[in-house]
């Protein structure tokens, strides 16, 4: 291209490094058909303008050239004016570097070689059409390591090319789904999450271009044909439907590799077996590899789980919970069920077991599991205790021995529980061996330690009722304390023995239990005062059923003829059968005509009852014959009427 200025007569045009400049020093008598031709810096400063191996040679060699040049037959195309010069080069100084390259070695030519294409990968940026770009004086700088900025431009123009394709798929998959009657913001959403599947449509859309149908096409059509051909957007209505959400659909469509419509067929066979709504999305995305897995593999786990003891309305919902059970192999399933059934699990257990935690069946290895077996044992539990606690409390198979039982069990040892009240807490309450021990367990035995109950106490009430720990500290256990404290009056210095005496207190009802009762108690006529030491004399107290507790009082008001101090006195009197002992104890008293406090009346076995009714007629006679050898101190009651009351 030639400079705009060369048709104005106070201008003439100079060569300068590759480009018709005007000239500051106009000629006045200007020769249209000729250029004046000025002194051109040396070649070594000049930049090639081609990757050659030929040296750029100075002006004065092509100034006869240049000048039978007419400017008026110069292409005004793109890139005009170095293609005239690369053929001026070429034609002008051919016989020049033939002789230059004879004399240069091998090492040489390589070095101007690499200069060149590195001045070259500094001019040629790539840029979008219709982009202006101003050179830069740091573009036409030399790298230092030549092959490295070579090799990393061709790798940044390679980069930025798969990006422009990555970006042109992508909005055709945004229109594709639009077109579907999706709504644009779901479509931005969706295609955000489908990188792996916009990969394959590039990839796929670069490999149709081998094709003869589609080898003169623009890559916007082949990555359309693409697109439609994969059934991509009838696939993402459908599983939106099924309530699927766009990450889960994302997921599903990048894990799988080859026909999309694997994806339908095995969501199609997930609600056969009752996985449906949002589940079905979890099972596709957890248990990715059953995408390759053909239909009737899986038939035939569905089929052994039910011969198992595995209910068929149950296997959506162990599906829905560990998705990786499909992934097994037929022998890994059956190793697996078969651990269980050696340990002496029927059918029926292997089954609630599997609905209540599905995670044992197909998540845990088998020598974790053997472990795990193994450890229990050491508690004392033989393998057909360890059968029926798994099958009463699976999760215990996802806990970890080294982060969970180990320093539980470390942890209540020094608070007195023993290897037979570790078995105990499993018996009774296994839960305590799932739970975290720092964010539930310590918080709990802080507290009792604050209400003033030392460390053995704690363990035994643990070993005595292993729920304590299990129950929430601020919704349970500090309402039961404050409402001892001020609805029951039990004293701060009889709390601690209230709490280690009976912790089976805590797991009470306030409301429906222990309200209740202390309501009845006072309306007795009890002063709360009182009731609070009857209280820490005998918390059970409060635990009772009403309905068991009325008649025995009647009968102590009515036909014993009782105070009530003697309830008060010993309020233990509750706690005994009404017609197994009170009534038959009772006629034995009126019978002999002897009377009891409450204490000695029911405590002990029925040869020391007997034993104490003899020697109470034994004293009451010698008192009657005025035996001066009578002492009143024989008799273990404090006081022995003669006739009952």
């Amino acid at each position: 291209m030639i400079c705009h200025y060369h048709r104005c007569p106070c201008f003439s045009s100079s060569i300068f490094h590759g480009s018709f400049r005007p000239n500051p020093n106009p000629n006045p008598n200007p020769n249209p058909n000729s250029f004046t031709l000025h002194r051109s810096p040396p070649s070594s400063s000049l930049k090639p303008l081609i990757s050659t191996q030929i040296s750029a040679t100075s002006s004065d060699k092509i100034s006869p050239t240049i000048e039978t040049l007419n400017p008026s037959n110069l292409s005004r195309r793109q890139n005009a004016k170095s293609t005239s010069l690369f053929l001026l080069h070429s034609q002008g100084s051919a016989p020049h570097n033939d002789e230059q390259e004879e004399e240069l070695d091998e090492d040489e030519l390589q070095r101007k070689r690499i200069v060149e294409e590195a001045s070259l990968a500094t001019r040629r940026i790539a840029r979008f059409p219709g982009s202006v770009d101003f050179p830069k004086p740091e573009q036409f700088q030399y790298p230092i390591d030549l092959n490295r900025a070579v090799l990393e431009s061709d790798e940044e123009d390679i980069r930025k090319a798969i990006e422009v394709r990555r970006g042109v798929a992508a909005e055709i998959l945004k229109g594709a789904l639009r077109a579907g009657k999706l709504s644009v913001n779901y479509s931005d959403n969706l295609v955000s999450r489908l990188s792996g599947f916009i990969d394959r449509v590039v990839i796929g859309a670069a490999a149709m271009k081998g094709v003869s149908e589609f080898n003169h096409v623009s890559f916007n059509v082949r990555a359309k044909s693409c697109i439609q051909s994969s059934g991509v957007v009838a696939l993402v209505k459908w599983l939106k439907h099924n309530s699927m959400t766009y990450p889960q659909i994302g997921k599903a469509i990048c894990m799988c590799s080859g026909d999309l419509e694997q994806v339908r067929r095995v969501a199609e066979w997930l609600k056969t077996i009752h996985v449906r709504g949002r589940s079905l999305g979890v099972v596709l995305v957890k248990a990715s590899s059953i995408l390759e897995r053909s239909l009737e593999e899986m038939d035939q786990i569905v089929d052994y789980l039910i011969e198992s003891g595995v209910r068929r309305d149950w296997v959506g919902f162990v599906v829905t919970r560990c998705p990786q059970v499909l992934t097994l192999t037929m022998e890994e399933l059956v190793s697996r069920v078969k651990f269980y059934s050696e340990m002496g699990m029927n059918k029926e257990d292997f089954g609630t077991m599997v609905f209540d935690y599905p995670r044992v069946l197909g998540f845990f290895s088998l020598d974790e599991m053997n472990s795990k077996v193994q450890y229990l044992k050491e508690f004392g539990l033989s393998t057909e205790d360890v059968c029926k606690l798994l099958a009463f409390k699976p999760r215990l198979m996802g806990c970890s021995i080294e982060e969970r039982w180990k320093p539980l069990v470390k942890y209540l040892y020094y608070l007195g529980v023993r290897r037979d009240g570790m078995k105990r807490i499993l018996i009774v309450k296994p839960m305590i061996f799932c739970v975290d021990l720092e964010t539930t367990i310590a918080p709990k035995v802080r507290f009792l330690k604050d209400l003033g109950i030392k460390e053995e106490a704690i363990g035994s009430a643990i070993v005595k009722f292993p729920p304590l720990l299990t129950y929430s500290l601020y919704k349970k256990i500090r309402p039961v304390v404050i409402f001892l404290l001020t609805k029951a009056c039990v004293t701060r210095t009889d709390i601690a023995k209230v709490i280690a005496f009976d912790p089976q207190l805590v797991g009470c009802s306030i409301i429906k239990k222990l309200e209740v009762n202390v309501n009845y108690y006072l309306s007795l006529g009890i002063r709360p005062r009182l009731l609070g030491v009857m209280v820490a004399d005998f918390p059970m107290l409060l635990r009772y059923n009403l309905d068991i507790v009325r008649p025995k009082y009647l009968y102590l008001r009515r036909v014993m003829v009782r105070p009530l101090k003697d309830l008060i006195e010993f309020p233990r009197f509750l706690s005994y059968s009404l017609e197994g002992r009170i009534i038959p104890r009772h006629k034995v008293l009126v019978e002999n005509r002897i009377n009891f406090k409450l204490r000695y009346m029911l405590s002990g076995s029925d040869e020391e009852f007997d034993q104490r009714v003899q020697a109470a007629i034994e004293n009451r006679r010698r008192f009657e014959s005025g035996d001066t050898n009578f002492d009143a101190s024989d008799c273990e009651s404090p006081h022995i009427p003669s006739v009952a009351s």
